[in-house]
């Protein structure tokens, strides 16, 4: 068993003992792991919360977030920081005694805490932890959407019929369309569809034309600060529903999509919820806002169905429809309520015009229309990402073996005139034998692979910054294989570093499928466990003529 060091020991003796006693616990929490190597776990890791508590005084002296396969280092590891370096302002010290509700970390910590002076002691029920965690747990209970229970059944229903309307497919979010109630308060809702991009889907419904317009040209400024993209999403005047996908559902594959209008996933969870300058962002909805849902979604449904076809004709035309809705509320002698929806051309072209400018001529709105798909389906889940290099003879010995799949770069790639050509900087894909397999299949049956591409996107709610690791393939599609959050100095070291191996080889690079996952050399893979090679070129999002991204709420992305 590793032990602590006697400079370590001698450190740790030199600060003052208290005579109180800690709680340590390492419990499960959901999560995604990644580590300092440049691998990426996709999806399927779980992570568990290690805890150390001063009971004395109820404050947190130490948490860390790991992941399930760790050992018992990082408890130690975890304990040491709440000794020297303690949460929030509270003095370094050494405690009296320690206690655990698990007997392996029991036995573990005596041996590994020899010649400290702390006793270890085992209970079988830690209260303080106890009460942390449960109120962790109620808190984010608390954090989930609470629709209205009289309205509860017929908003999720009506939303799944909006779901299988897919009204994305037909307006994209600059064209606008106007609900007028008049009732619960409100006149007109102006609603924006989310989800022409092909990842995530729902509807944003403004309660002023003024709070989208502003929103938008929030958005449309350049570059902003995270602080700065925060506030512009919190100020919005809204109510919102969003389609979440489950997690272990994969996107269905869609026959050769040909613009961004991609097939719809199956699985998902619609989500209600409410957006306003000085609330911020709520998910408990009143009644009257649960009877807004059901009757703004049937008023779009009915005026979707009706003109879908001209709504499918640019440039958009001047339409407008009047329905009777039964009203939701259903008092006795409560009458339907007539809504009229109507598309805002005027309004559309002004939006349209301010995106155009804002990005420029290498991104027209026609592009936009236009460009590729953005698919997340062919990278398989649980795969491992590693961005790394690959020594020439190496590619020379693969490109000879008939069992490995093969696509050449076209033409000679130059090497900036050094005697030798450089490592071809690699994105390494390493999953199981027959999703390896797999993944070649469809990558070769879209004409291979052509570019990789990092393109910028931001998350205005929680500031952080990101690089989606992109592939397109022969058939112009895009595929997501990994996300980076250049807000961290780990993900932007790889980013840097993958950028100053590419220059070198003149922008050449390679996609190489590898087995191997379950095994011993997951996340090393050797040159056995190579099933597929696929030589391709580096590309900027200009060269692609990709617009940055933006998160817009709960994983929505929408163009920047």
């Amino acid at each position: 068993m590793t032990r602590l060091n006697r400079i370590t020991i001698d450190r740790l003796k030199r600060l003052p003992r208290v005579a109180s006693v800690w709680e340590g616990d390492r419990r499960s929490v959901g999560g995604l792991m990644d580590d300092d190597g440049g691998l990426r776990q996709r999806h399927t890791e779980s992570s568990d919360c290690i805890l150390w508590v001063d009971s004395g005084h109820g404050a947190v002296r130490g948490l860390t977030i790991v992941p399930t396969t760790c050992g018992y280092e990082p408890v130690v590891r975890t304990l040491l920081q709440a000794i020297e370096s303690p949460q929030g302002n509270l003095a370094p010290a050494r405690p009296q005694k320690i206690v655990v509700s698990d007997r392996e970390i029991q036995f573990y910590l005596r041996g590994a805490l020899q010649g400290l002076d702390i006793a270890i002691d085992y209970a079988p029920e830690l209260p303080l932890i106890d009460e942390l965690f449960n109120a962790l747990q109620q808190s984010a209970e608390m954090t989930e959407a609470e629709l209205p229970p009289r309205y509860a059944e017929a908003m999720l229903d009506k939303a799944m019929e909006i779901w299988e309307l897919a009204p994305w497919n037909t307006l994209n979010e600059q064209q606008v369309l106007a609900v007028e109630l008049n009732t619960w308060d409100l006149e007109t809702l102006y609603v924006s569809m989310l989800g022409m991009g092909g990842v995530e889907y729902g509807l944003l419904m403004y309660r002023s034309l003024d709070s989208l317009k502003q929103f938008r040209q929030r958005v449309l400024m350049g570059q902003q600060s995270p602080k700065q993209m925060q506030e512009a999403f919190l100020e919005q005047d809204c109510l919102y529903l969003n389609f979440e996908l489950f997690d272990d559902e994969p996107f269905p594959h869609a026959p050769q999509p040909v613009s961004w209008l991609a097939s719809a996933p199956e699985a998902v969870q619609p989500d209600f919820g409410s957006i306003h300058p000085l609330e911020g962002m709520r998910s408990q909805l009143a009644d009257e806002e649960g009877a807004t849902f059901l009757v703004a979604m049937e008023a779009l449904k009915r005026f979707v169905t009706r003109y879908r076809a001209q709504l499918e004709k640019p440039p958009l035309k001047a339409l407008q429809g009047s329905y009777k809705i039964p009203n939701p509320e259903k008092n006795s002698g409560a009458s339907p309520l007539k809504v009229t929806v109507k598309t805002l051309p005027e309004v559309t072209e002004e939006l349209a015009a301010e995106t155009e400018e804002a990005l420029g001529d290498e991104v027209s709105l026609t592009g936009l229309v236009n460009s590729p798909v953005l698919r997340d389906d062919y990278v398989p889940e649980g795969a491992i990402i590693i961005l790394t290099q690959f020594q020439q003879q190496v590619l020379t010995t693969l490109r000879q073996d008939p069992a490995i799949a093969f696509q050449g770069l076209e033409g000679k790639w130059a090497h900036n005139g050094t005697a030798d050509r450089p490592d071809l900087p690699v994105v390494l894909i390493q999953t199981s034998r027959p999703k390896a397999k797999t993944l070649i299949q469809q990558l070769q049956q879209a004409k291979g692979v052509q570019a990789v591409c990092f393109n910028p996107g931001s998350d205005p709610f929680s500031g952080e910054a990101f690089e989606l690791g992109l592939l397109q393939t022969g058939d112009g599609e895009l595929h997501l294989f990994a996300e980076y959050e250049t807000n961290g100095s780990t993900d932007r070291h790889l980013l840097e570093r993958w950028d100053t191996w590419q220059k070198e080889c003149n922008g050449a690079c390679a996609v190489i499928i590898a087995s191997g996952i379950t095994g011993s050399s997951k996340g090393k893979p050797s040159v056995k466990d190579i099933l597929g090679v696929f030589e391709a070129r580096c590309k900027t999002p200009k060269d692609l003529h990709l617009p940055p991204l933006m998160l817009q709420y709960a994983a929505e992305w929408e163009l920047d």
